[in-house]
């Protein structure tokens, strides 16, 4: 009789073994699918938070760098090639900063249209020389084709970067310190980095129409 329920036990589990399987693999699709972007396959801002608690963790009492990177004018590309041909060289450039995150020791996001941000652990003290990679490698040609025939799109990118230290709330602080030194950097002509400096604050653009979505949410978020 005990030998018959072993029996029974073994053929049901392998009978719903198949089952567990599929569950388990649309289990890991929808939580990558939850932290990547579709486009680039980067982590989007979910799983740059998350990777931003794991490299807190790791990084104890040690700084962080973040790098906020916005692409300069790159509408007109969509404009001019579609958005096919525009979503090939965001992903293009999104390869390019994950690139050079990875051989920082870090690791980068699309966080929206063409804003891109990058996690490195401190490794030297040597901000500006890491800004500079990130500006002079995203202005390199990318090669697309377009209606059938190869293109070659040039986009720049304005680049903020600062140091956070790992307790610090990365969106209300961290990230809010790259996105001032970025906005400088694209206040005085694009294409270039700035290094965020202590009581450094957001330069006046008269250019924009309204705060912008993240603003919007940061401010949802003190008031509730």
């Amino acid at each position: 009789m005990i030998a018959t329920t072993l029996v029974a036990f073994t053929l049901g589990g392998l009978t719903i073994w198949p089952s567990v399987r599929r569950l388990r693999s649309r289990l890991t699709d929808a939580t990558w699918q939850l932290e990547h972007d579709p486009v680039t396959g980067m982590l989007n801002r979910t799983g740059l938070l998350a990777a931003h608690a794991t490299l807190a963790k790791a990084a104890s009492s040690q700084p962080i760098v973040v790098v906020l990177i916005d692409l300069d004018d790159f509408k007109p590309v969509n404009d001019t090639h579609g958005h096919d041909r525009g979503d090939d060289l965001l992903a293009a450039i999104g390869g390019r900063i994950a690139d050079i995150a990875a051989l920082h020791g870090g690791t980068a996001a699309r966080l929206s249209g063409d804003e891109f941000a990058a996690l490195l652990p401190v490794r030297t003290a040597d901000l500006a020389r890491i800004a500079d990679t990130f500006v002079a490698l995203i202005a390199q040609p990318v090669n697309l084709t377009a209606d059938g025939a190869p293109v070659a799109v040039t986009v720049t990118a304005s680049v903020g970067i600062a140091l956070a230290e790992s307790t610090d709330p990365f969106e209300e602080t961290a990230l809010r310190r790259a996105d001032i030194a970025m906005y400088h950097a694209k206040h005085h002509g694009r294409n270039r980095h700035v290094v965020y400096e202590p009581g450094m604050a957001m330069p006046a653009v008269g250019r924009r129409r309204g705060p912008r979505v993240r603003d919007r949410r940061l401010s949802k978020e003190a008031t509730a």
